[in-house]
């Protein structure tokens, strides 16, 4: 795998861990994965704050789709860049169909784990290939999850892929984190994926200009780490997450957006 593609593992030990102490979440898919890829993260790629927060970034992902499913069960699911998490499984709402696109060398270690059927399937896609939107199937709305994956697109990349997205399907509700600019510089020095090899990340700091021309507007501003989910830590550690992921200075690197169309 290239660099980006390598930073599936990130989230992946989070889950991982968090699912073993029985918080936050709850992935003993992503408990076997991670022991039997036996891939070695460094540094602080394998902080236990950082776990915390994947793991939360991902219970959030999971109940706004569920949200997205109970208001429109017939909606298609597109996670473009799944890397290997078992969103899939983890949903708690009935879906008709899902799909889980990467590049094909995710994919080809992401099919050692899932299995496609009539529900299910994975589907090659770079984001940057906008053109291959148009094979994914035909539905009247999708439910789209852009998790761990903007940074990696510039401006001009992720404007395109939002209004694929929009001339696919007519309605669309994307749930995206983005960094700001200020979290995108700071990243190429003080970030988990350089332990991974990443050094060039992008970011977002006007998003209704971002969106301008898609025809896609933004809902809402979501918390990664809402109060619910830091209260399942210890109390031992609840005060120092909070400085690390919470409130405005966080939000001044890192912000997660509800879009829709």
């Amino acid at each position: 795998m290239n660099e980006v593609n390598k930073t599936l593992y990130i989230p992946l030990y989070g889950k991982s861990l968090v699912s073993k102490q029985g918080i936050i979440l709850h992935d003993k898919k992503a408990e076997e994965i991670w022991e039997k890829e036996g891939f070695v993260l460094k540094g602080k790629s394998k902080s236990k704050w950082l776990a915390y927060n994947m793991a939360m970034r991902a219970r959030v992902f999971d109940d706004w789709t569920d949200s997205m499913l109970e208001k429109d069960p017939d909606s298609v699911v597109i996670h473009i860049g799944c890397g290997m998490d078992s969103r899939c499984l983890r949903v708690k709402q009935q879906y008709k169909l899902w799909i889980d696109c990467d590049f094909p060398d995710v994919l080809e270690a992401r099919k050692n784990y899932y299995y496609e059927s009539d529900r299910y399937h994975m589907m090659e896609l770079d984001a940057t290939d906008t053109e291959r939107i148009s094979d994914l199937p035909d539905s009247d709305a999708a439910v789209i999850v852009f998790e761990g994956i903007s940074m990696y697109l510039t401006n001009p990349q992720l404007r395109e892929l939002l209004s694929a997205l929009k001339r696919k399907y007519g309605k669309i509700n994307v749930l995206m984190d983005v960094y700001t600019v200020r979290g995108a510089k700071a990243s190429e020095k003080k970030n988990p994926v350089n332990d991974v090899g990443v050094t060039k990340t992008y970011g977002v700091d006007d998003i209704d200009g971002l969106l301008a021309g898609t025809d896609v507007r933004m809902i809402a501003e979501h918390s990664f780490t809402p109060a619910s989910l830091v209260n399942e830590l210890k109390s031992s550690e609840k005060g120092f997450f909070k400085m690390l992921f919470t409130g405005k200075s966080y939000r001044k690197y890192y912000r997660l957006y509800e879009l829709a169309s």
